[in-house]
């Protein structure tokens, strides 16, 4: 569920398809830069509900989605 919800929102940001978006992309590659990572996290707040603190630097949409779904599972 997580990844479907980043994969939505970062094809919908980059206008790309969502097939083209998977784990091992990084955002670098996907052409995200930090205020689109700041933008996106936002997004992404508002979509699964809950607020997201990165205390570290994730490289790839799946580091994101296990970062996601570790601070899930302690909520």
């Amino acid at each position: 569920m997580v990844l479907d919800s980043v994969k939505k929102i970062v094809a919908e940001r980059l206008d790309l398809p969502a097939e083209e978006i998977t784990e091992d992309k990084t955002f670098a590659e996907l052409g995200i830069d930090s205020l689109d990572t700041v933008e996106l996290l936002m997004d992404l707040e508002d979509e699964i509900g809950m607020e997201i603190q990165l205390e570290e630097k994730l490289d790839t949409i799946g580091e994101l989605v296990r970062f996601i779904e570790s601070r899930q599972a302690e909520a």
